[in-house]
């Protein structure tokens, strides 16, 4: 089977129904997941396209170290043009496809064009032999848990997929992508969620994609004794430490609270009464009676910060009930349970919604006086609206920005058209300002600096830094919460590869994502302009000291000004 010299692409025509298998370029070697999308974009994609016409380029692409043996390693990066935003889109997640395609020796399906009839819906199905296109008129219209129920009746039980849920096939602006988990239910619970990437597979008439490994093995390191050492040695001391993520995001909730970044009500606190209630301990306590436990949402994962919640039946509901679904959907809602947003997580999924992008919206909806906050059943009869193509549904279902200029409220907590994240900008201005900056909009996991009390000087700077060390990860292939470093990551590379890589090479490549991903913005038209925080959060104060977002442009600006990295964060955490 090919190697590291020997990958190929998968490049796939919706207007011709027909797939063509390429050469991977050799010079491309070190590009992966968010940097190999982001370069294939910026190459084969205009810029000025319509997000939901036949121009626009969806990308599915593994990371560097996917399909290897190293820990933590199999994530894909979802890319294209973004409904959304207007400009590039990443969405990272996890699940078995990423690990798959790259025991294959694909480094990237790349989807064009769109089907002459829109009603349509095909699929993609990825072999050792190749891929082919085929219309699959049974699954138009299935939420995501039963398309996957259906499909495994007739792909083996090793097979892997990527889908969308009604959203996406309604092309809404708030659609995720699905994949499937490690698990042996194949539970399409991991999502690269953000930037309305499902409404562009929707677009393509493209259902779902399978993955089918066969007898594949792991891809075969050029220096394997070292590689697998290296493997063994970083899985034992992540098992030896402290494991900040041993019962997931869920439990930061206090913490976030103190902080003044839990939001409430549309954002206008930023702390809620409910946070005990809310809180993801509660859901590590259920564990006990109900059934449910941590668990890993890919193959070959050590992290395991992947919670598994049953109802009070002791039944499967919801798996990777997170930090931040627990922020959007409950707290600035005003839903003061858990269990509450367990539903509403669980509807987003199967009908393939980003859960931040649509709590975002209903806190808007709420606040504009169209529901009561913190009704609950409300929010879930909102999201069957959405399934079922209402025009209530539908405005939703399109994000916060829609349905800000739907009800004429003003309040819509966004930034470059992408709502902004539980971290909140006020309290962590750094992450304001990679919230500003970022390629992908409001965006955490392109930059979170979780650090209330860092200097006006630092904010550029720190935002630069961490928004060049989450690019390298995310193209890595290696889970954030793994927190490699800069190092043990070029360290992998060399090993794959049988060359040492840098630590000017892995910052050059980092940077490079970056200028490739801002250059796209800026042949789409965005300007300097676009970066700019919401207005409601530079005049809503929150918390004690009554904050407000109030850095200059002078200061975001200087997040485009390259620094050279210090020493100190090539040993330092992708997560910090």
């Amino acid at each position: 089977m090919p190697g590291p010299s020997g990958d190929r692409l998968i490049r796939v025509d919706m207007t011709q129904q027909s797939v063509e298998i390429t050469a991977f370029p050799d010079d491309w070697k070190l590009l992966g997941g968010r940097a190999l999308s982001a370069r294939i974009l910026l190459e084969e994609c205009d810029a000025g396209c319509e997000p939901l016409g036949p121009d626009n380029v969806l990308v599915m692409a593994p990371g560097v170290i996917s399909g290897t043996a190293a820990p933590t390693s199999g994530r894909i990066s979802i890319g294209g043009k973004s409904p959304l935003t207007g400009g590039i889109k990443e969405a990272n997640a996890g699940g078995d496809p990423g690990q798959d395609l790259m025991k294959l020796g694909y480094r990237a399906v790349i989807v064009t064009g769109q089907p002459a009839d829109s009603d349509k819906r095909y699929a993609v199905d990825v072999t050792a032999e190749g891929a082919s296109v085929k219309e699959v008129p049974d699954c138009k219209g299935m939420w995501n848990y039963a398309l996957i129920e259906h499909l495994a009746k007739s792909y083996s039980k090793d097979a892997s997929f990527v889908s969308i849920g009604p959203a996406g096939e309604l092309q809404l602006t708030g659609s995720s992508v699905a994949c499937t988990d490690g698990d042996k239910e194949r539970r399409p619970a991991r999502h690269a969620a953000r930037g309305g990437l499902g409404a562009v597979m929707g677009s393509k008439g493209l259902k779902y994609l399978s993955v089918e490994t066969g007898k594949a093995r792991l891809r075969d390191p050029a220096n394997r004794k070292e590689f697998l050492a290296r493997g063994k040695t970083y899985t034992k001391a992540y098992r030896e430490g402290p494991q900040m993520f041993k019962h997931g995001t869920s439990t930061v909730v206090p913490m976030a609270n103190m902080l003044n970044t839990f939001p409430y009500k549309n954002r206008t606190e930023g702390q809620s009464p409910d946070v005990e209630t809310l809180d993801g301990a509660r859901i590590v306590e259920s564990f006990e009676e109900r059934g449910g436990e941590m668990h890993n949402c890919m193959t070959g994962c050590i992290v395991q910060c992947s919670n598994i919640v049953h109802d009070a039946e002791g039944n499967y509901k919801t798996s990777a009930l997170e930090f931040e679904t627990l922020t959007l959907l409950g707290a600035n809602c005003a839903i003061a349970s858990w269990e509450d947003v367990a539903d509403l997580d669980r509807l987003c999924d199967e009908i393939g919604l980003d859960t931040v992008e649509t709590g975002a919206a209903i806190a808007v909806y709420m606040d504009s006086g169209g529901m009561e906050f913190g009704d609950a059943e409300g929010a879930k009869a909102l999201l069957k609206e959405i399934a079922e193509g209402t025009e209530l549904g539908k405005m939703i279902g399109s994000g916060a920005v829609a349905t800000g200029k739907k009800r004429g409220h003003k309040r819509v907590p966004a930034v470059k058209g992408q709502a902004i994240p539980a971290w909140d900008p006020r309290p962590l201005k750094a992450t304001g300002v990679t919230y500003c900056t970022s390629p992908m909009g409001a965006d955490h996991t392109a930059g979170l600096i979780v650090n209330p009390g860092l200097p006006e000087e630092e904010f550029a700077r720190a935002s630069q830094e961490s928004q060049l060390v989450n690019a390298v990860c995310d193209s890595s292939g290696f889970c954030q919460f793994l927190q490699p470093s800069l190092d043990d990551i070029r360290a992998f590379y060399g090993d794959l590869y049988g060359e040492e890589v840098s630590r000017q090479q892995i910052a050059d490549l980092g940077w490079q994502c970056l200028q490739d991903e801002w250059e796209f913005n800026r042949r789409a038209g965005l300007t300097s302009a676009d970066d700019v925080m919401a207005d409601c959060m530079q005049v809503d104060a929150i918390g004690p000291q009554q904050v407000v977002f109030d850095v200059s442009a002078e200061i975001v600006a200087q997040a485009y000004e390259r620094c050279e990295l210090r020493d100190e964060l090539f040993t330092a955490n992708a997560t910090g």
